[in-house]
């Protein structure tokens, strides 16, 4: 028998790519178990597996940084409750980010990807169920985007829960009108200008050359991230979505000051903010 979970939760987080660097990631999970038929008539009752799952996602994956530690290039310690990664990109350019130890997922693969993900979280996360699941499958799909759409990366150094940590992040789609009207030309503009980007915020940034290093302290602890100015885009707030979505309906109102501009954000997967010029 087996018994499956579809869209049980997504998964908001940033990862190391071998070629591209820092991408912002958001999967939906879908679970399926194996095994056998309890006193009940169950392998295990939903309510438990959808709590147990979600619970162990938000701990060890959700709004951190996923290292694959395999991947070439790239080094890393513990120590004092806190992680370094440092990494060279394919170009030379160097990435480093130190945080407290729970906001980076080590992750002994030598590549993140939905497979490879899938593989390392099913053996931690068999162990939280009871003896009548004998197998169990993960499978992380990224949501259907018809239209444009962005990784991008952030911290939030003012909030409570993990949104603090430096490195996570989010796929997102962008829906651009103006004076009612979908602009898909203005969309795809503003998804390449934030492709694989870190958005960063100015008071966060210690130094500005070709490298961007960003530092605060935080609920959690202190937050370290470096990493290619090419790779950034700043503003002069927090980067939380609402702002985000703020900041891009001021930028484009400055190209269409007569007309009505409104910014639909999204933050990851069925969640964001409207703004409107």
């Amino acid at each position: 028998m087996k018994l499956f979970v579809d869209n049980l939760t997504n998964i908001d987080f940033s990862y190391l790519h071998p070629h591209r660097g820092l991408l912002g990631e958001s999967w939906l999970v879908q679970l399926e178990l194996d095994g056998s038929l309890n006193e009940q008539g169950m392998i295990c009752d939903f309510g438990i597996v959808k709590k147990a799952v979600k619970q162990w996602f938000d701990t060890y994956i959700d709004h951190a940084l996923v290292v694959p530690t395999g991947m070439p290039r790239l080094s890393h310690q513990q120590s004092d409750g806190y992680t370094t990664v440092e990494w060279l990109y394919p170009d030379g350019q160097v990435f480093h980010c130190r945080s407290p130890q729970q906001a980076i997922a080590l992750v002994g693969v030598p590549e993140i990807t939905p497979h490879t993900l899938a593989d390392w979280c099913r053996e931690k996360l068999l162990e939280l169920f009871p003896d009548e699941v004998k197998g169990l499958k993960i499978g992380f799909v990224p949501e259907r985007i018809d239209g444009a759409f962005y990784h991008y990366s952030h911290g939030l150094q003012q909030h409570d829960g993990n949104c603090q940590r430096i490195a996570h992040g989010h796929r997102s789609k962008l829906e651009i009108y103006i004076d009612g009207q979908r602009s898909e030309t203005l969309e795809s503009e503003w998804a390449e200008c934030f492709r694989d980007i870190y958005i960063g915020t100015r008071s966060h940034l210690l130094s500005a050359d070709e490298t961007h290093h960003y530092a605060y302290e935080a609920p959690q602890g202190a937050f370290e991230l470096k990493l290619p100015a090419s790779v950034c885009y700043l503003i002069d707030t927090e980067t939380t979505v609402e702002l985000i979505a703020r900041h891009l309906a001021d930028q484009i109102k400055q190209q269409y000051p007569a007309n009505a501009v409104m910014v639909k954000a999204f933050e990851g997967v069925g969640k964001g903010a409207i703004a409107e010029a």
